[in-house]
C-alpha cells in the first residue's frame, strides 16, 4: 500500500470514528429521588393514564362504541398521546 492510501484510510477511519462516538452523549435521562429513568418511559405511562382517561370520558358519555376495534385503538391512541407528550414536555 501507498503512503498516500495509508493517510487516506487513517483520515476516513478518525471520520468514521468521530461520526459514530457522536451519538454518545447524556442520556436523556430524568432523575427522581437520586434514580436516573429514560424519558421515554415517563412518556409511555402518561400516554396510558391518559387513554384511560379518554376510555372513562367516552364510557360515560355513551361513546365507547367510537373507540372500536379496542386491539387496535387503545394501542395506538398510547403511541399517540406518548409522543405527544415526549413533544411537549421534553422538546423533541
Amino acid at each position: 500500500m501507498s503512503s498516500r492510501r495509508r493517510r487516506g484510510c487513517r483520515v476516513a477511519s478518525v471520520v468514521v470514528s468521530c461520526a459514530a462516538l457522536a451519538g454518545c452523549s447524556d442520556a436523556p435521562s430524568v432523575g427522581v429521588l437520586g434514580a436516573y429513568f429514560p424519558e421515554w418511559m415517563f412518556c409511555i405511562a402518561g400516554g396510558a393514564a391518559l387513554v384511560a382517561c379518554v376510555h372513562v370520558l367516552l364510557s360515560r358519555r355513551g361513546r365507547a362504541g367510537w373507540l372500536t376495534p379496542p386491539a387496535i385503538i387503545y394501542p395506538a391512541l398510547t403511541v399517540l398521546f406518548s409522543i405527544a407528550l415526549w413533544a411537549v414536555v421534553f422538546n423533541l
